[in-house]
């Protein structure tokens, strides 16, 4: 029932910039905390970004501050990840993620997005 898009990724150079959708249904969207994961080439999952339910408090990974922003548009089911200043070691595959509640703590997702892929070279 819970299900999550993914769509925004693609290529982009050094430098550049993408944005990231995930449209959620499948549960109430305002009730929950959202973040962003990724999985670069032969790696593990790692926690990029997290906003809680009603957005007021956002968490992001120490090597992307400054450079992803994380919102969502609760009237419309969909949480962004703004990304600029693009780095090749920000290529990877970006999952959405559902939490069990308002707070996006890490490793307590329950739902994941089938994800969308961002390349970054020259």
């Amino acid at each position: 029932q819970v299900q999550l898009v993914e769509s925004g990724g693609g290529l982009a150079q050094p430098g550049g910039s993408l944005r990231l959708s995930c449209v959620a249904s499948g549960f109430t969207f305002s009730g929950y905390a959202m973040s962003w994961a990724r999985q670069a080439p032969g790696k593990g999952l790692e926690w990029v970004s997290g906003i809680s339910s009603d957005g007021s408090d956002t968490y992001i990974k120490d090597s992307v501050k400054g450079r992803f922003t994380i919102s969502r548009d609760n009237a419309k089911n969909t949480v962004y990840l703004q990304m600029n200043s693009l780095k090749p070691e920000d290529t990877a595959l970006y999952y959405c993620r559902k939490h069990r509640d308002g707070v996006p703590k890490p490793g307590e997702s329950d739902y994941w997005g089938q994800g969308t892929q961002v390349t970054v070279s020259s």
